[in-house]
């Protein structure tokens, strides 16, 4: 899809596009798949704040999703195309043989009237689900499961897509999009081709209402405060941090920081690290 720019008639206009939504699907989306979906707005269980600079936003449904694609044999045609407003990439709504219907992430290039399936014998053509013990070497994939049977956790965003490098016993090698080769159980379920929605990546906001609607609030940087409130703050005129490197506002290295555990239990299964030289 392409992008759709503004004519300048405002400041905020001039920079501003959105991707061009006219090869989606008119009407609102299927009833019985939505489900209500509660702000937290960044609050743990305990209603406490752990990701700063949320809330607000517009209200929306959430899609439910079905990352498992479990009906192996079942032929489904695409129905409809639309848009989620709790994900980057596009969905696309199914209809199976038996009259039941499910949401899927939307592949790149797929059309209404298109019939998907997965499982064992299913074409390789993208929006067919099967393990990655039953396609060839080098096939272009995304939706990956991490654990058989539990739903795809990797390589779900819009125009992400990995690549199934080698088979060995019962691990398959695959290359995320951060360029990371990671093992991953063969009898695991991928979706075939890219995912939808190439352009988002294109997309310049424009505006800081927008980002309001998204449910964003203000960010306001550390060396604009006070030295009471932020590391980074004070200084006469604009100082620099005056530290070996970014911290955050309690006072713990930012910005390139690892904090991933130095011996975590699946460091075996990464072949390759995506920083690696």
């Amino acid at each position: 899809m392409a992008v759709k720019k503004y004519k300048p008639v405002t400041p905020s206009r001039r920079h501003m596009s959105v991707v061009d939504y006219s090869e989606l699907s008119k009407g609102g989306p299927e009833k019985s798949l939505l489900c209500k979906l509660k702000k937290k707005s960044g609050r743990n269980s305990y209603g406490r704040i752990t990701v700063r600079h949320r809330g607000g936003g517009n209200r929306n449904k959430y899609r439910v999703i079905d990352f498992k694609r479990n009906k192996v044999g079942i032929k489904a045609t695409v129905i409809s195309l639309e848009y989620d407003p709790n994900r980057t990439a596009f969905i696309a709504l199914i209809k199976y043989t038996d009259g039941e219907k499910n949401y899927i992430i939307a592949p790149h290039g797929i059309k209404v009237g298109d019939v998907v399936e997965a499982g064992i014998g299913s074409d390789i053509k993208p929006g067919n689900a099967l393990c990655l013990c039953d396609m060839p070497l080098g096939t272009f994939i995304h939706n990956i499961e991490l654990h058989p049977g539990k739903g795809a956790q990797m390589a779900k965003s819009a125009g992400v897509v990995a690549q199934l490098m080698a088979k060995e016993g019962d691990y398959a090698l695959v290359r995320l999009p951060s360029g990371e080769l990671r093992k991953v159980r063969a009898n695991c379920m991928a979706t075939i081709g890219q995912a939808s929605n190439l352009d988002h990546e294109n997309i310049s906001i424009g505006k800081a209402g927008r980002k309001r609607h998204m449910g964003w609030r203000p960010t306001v940087r550390g060396s604009a405060m006070n030295p009471c409130d932020h590391p980074h703050g004070g200084g006469e005129g604009k100082a620099p941090i005056g530290r070996p490197g970014p911290v955050t506002p309690w006072g713990k290295p930012a910005l390139g920081y690892k904090t991933r555990k130095k011996h975590h239990k699946t460091d075996k299964l990464i072949v390759k690290r995506c920083n690696a030289k």
